[in-house]
């Protein structure tokens, strides 16, 4: 397979003041799929403008025509599967089944305390990530389900008439930690990785290759587990988060060593950060477009 081009837009953006253009300009690159965060608010954005991962995507549904849509990542920390489940077959019908689900975890940022609760332990959130997946997948596959479990509940929650993408819309599941990617294996059509955090500060390029080498084996025996072909995952690689870091965008011979290496790691899909001035994800916006249109190209 063939290394597809893929950007996240950050919804910091009014729609109608830089918003809108931002998701017609990606389909008009060729980029695969554009995805936002799904967050409350994020690190250094948290005082600004941000808005709902689900309404900006419901927008860029109307507004494109043939590009992919999706989140990386939506999280338990703010999200019920039963309403997640009704807010997703919209999107997707709204879209044509242009829309895959990136999913993941949580973490300890804003969102995990923004309703009142406390921050759940990495165990906790393991926990609660391993039951909302498979309730989730239900949801989007059955017309009617009820469900008792430890952390989430459904009582004859109806999803018809389903999505349009069948048996339902992609997961893509951000994972490293062995109950992450069994996870992956199980209810995956994707995989998500922003590498070792542990390496991103001090962390050289060859360690991070390195490190994610080691993750895409470990991703391999858990689908081994399962009796699992890994090939039938897609592996994706949001960029930003390795040592790295914006080098990539620095110039179009730098993006395409940087895809290449990772691209021979197994990679079918690299995502870059829509250019955000005076921030981590400022970039050249020429030099962006040159390898949106031309980086893969060159790949050969």
């Amino acid at each position: 397979m063939s290394l597809r081009l893929s950007t996240v837009i950050l919804p910091y953006l009014r729609w109608h003041e830089g918003g809108r253009s931002a998701w017609q300009r990606a389909e008009q690159l060729g980029f695969h799929t554009a995805f936002t965060y799904d967050h409350l608010s994020w690190r250094s954005f948290r005082d600004g403008p941000w808005f709902g991962a689900v309404p900006t995507l419901t927008a860029a549904a109307a507004v494109t025509d043939r590009l992919r849509l999706g989140t990386l990542v939506t999280s338990p920390n703010f999200r019920h599967p039963v309403t997640l489940a009704k807010e997703l077959i919209s999107l997707d019908d709204i879209s044509g089944g242009r829309v895959t689900l990136g999913i993941g975890a949580g973490g300890t940022g804003f969102d995990a305390t923004a309703l009142g609760q406390d921050p759940w332990t990495p165990r906790e959130r393991a926990d609660r990530f391993g039951e909302f997946v498979p309730l989730l997948d239900r949801l989007l596959t059955e017309d009617s389900v009820s469900y008792e479990g430890e952390h989430y509940s459904a009582h004859e929650a109806r999803n018809i008439p389903g999505c349009v993408q069948r048996p339902r819309l992609p997961f893509a599941l951000a994972a490293t930690g062995p109950r992450g990617l069994r996870l992956a294996a199980r209810h995956g059509q994707a995989w998500v990785t922003t590498g070792d955090p542990k390496l991103y500060e001090t962390g050289t390029p060859e360690q991070s290759v390195q490190a994610l080498r080691a993750q895409t084996e470990k991703l391999a025996d858990a689908c081994a587990l399962i009796g699992r072909d890994v090939t039938e995952l897609d592996k994706i690689l949001l960029t930003g988060f390795t040592p790295d870091r914006g080098r990539p965008l620095e110039s179009l011979d730098a993006f395409v060593d940087f895809a290449g290496r990772h691209a021979a790691l197994g990679f079918t899909d690299i995502v870059i950060h829509w250019p955000i001035p005076d921030s981590d994800f400022a970039a050249d916006e020429k030099v962006f477009e040159q390898i949106a249109m031309e980086g893969l190209a060159q790949l050969g």
